[in-house]
């Protein structure tokens, strides 16, 4: 899955949180580039180990690096503890005298989310920084998050309270080539922001259908309450509760922010379907 680890001074290329579902994705897309070097806190084979919880390990883990691709923890902790974690990593980049970072982050559709304060205060820390490049990748929602939030109980029913919201998804494949395209020649697409949301959204009824379920939805006080037996930690509950009240709500379907040119980051094919991603992911299971 992935690459061999680069000597200090040899990489130009560090992939952060290879260990994640997009990061994963990212290192395999990347397998055999010699200057390229993955790094993670899970202590993977062939990766520089590296925690933003322990800024020691920073300096070591980006020595030699010229471009850094940042796959955050926005969403794996409370803000305070997830910005400080940010800080430490743009910090320690500027310090070791990387030059380019590019961040995989979340679309201006998500701004009502319980977990966007960190990115966009991620964006901030980045603007200010006096040394390095930068370029925001907004990510809209994955469509293989929709198998959290839309995907069939056990009595073959999606219950999730979407109403009639739809969702910009955008397949986690689109994504990682994305970021790819984007990490292998930063150059070309120096301090620019792009909004990567879909191009079909996906409607309330649409998941349910494609897997021939029935549509019930519930109530956000419902669905809060199932969270909350499930033993998630409190900072974790409001997550998928503000995704579905932002979908439901009609401020997730991409019209609330400027489209980027997918095509163009994705070598002029057309993204892949949404939809279909779902379905895809839901029968793998």
């Amino acid at each position: 899955m992935v690459s061999a680890l680069t000597a200090p001074g040899e990489s130009t290329l560090l992939v952060t949180g290879v260990s994640g579902a997009l990061g994963a994705l990212v290192a395999e897309r990347l397998a055999g580039h010699d200057d390229v070097v993955l790094g993670t806190r899970a202590g993977l084979p062939g990766t520089r180990p590296l925690g933003f919880d322990a800024p020691e390990t920073l300096p070591k883990a980006f020595a030699g690096v010229e471009t850094l691709l940042l796959l955050l923890s926005a969403g794996y902790g409370e803000d305070d503890v997830v910005t400080a974690r940010h800080g430490a990593a743009v910090s320690a980049a500027g310090a070791a005298g990387v030059r380019h970072v590019v961040h995989a982050g979340l679309s201006g559709d998500g701004d009502h989310l319980a977990y966007a304060l960190a990115h966009r205060w991620t964006e901030r820390r980045l603007r200010r920084s006096a040394t390095l490049d930068r370029t925001i990748l907004r990510h809209g929602l994955s469509a293989e998050l929709l198998t959290w939030i839309a995907a069939p109980d056990a009595e073959n029913r999606v219950t999730g309270p979407r109403g009639g919201g739809r969702l910009a998804a955008v397949a986690r494949a689109d994504l990682t080539d994305i970021a790819v395209s984007v990490a292998t020649d930063p150059a070309a697409r120096r301090n620019q922001v792009y909004e990567l949301v879909g191009e079909r959204p996906v409607g309330g009824a649409g998941p349910a259908a494609a897997l021939g379920a029935a549509y019930a939805p519930g109530t956000l006080a419902e669905a809060r309450t199932v969270l909350v037996a499930s033993g998630a930690a409190p900072f974790q509950v409001p997550m998928p509760t503000s995704a579905y009240s932002a979908i439901a709500h009609g401020f997730m379907d991409g019209t609330g922010v400027e489209r980027g040119d997918p095509r163009a980051l994705l070598g002029g094919r057309a993204p892949l379907d949404a939809l279909e991603a779902f379905v895809k992911a839901v029968r793998e299971g």
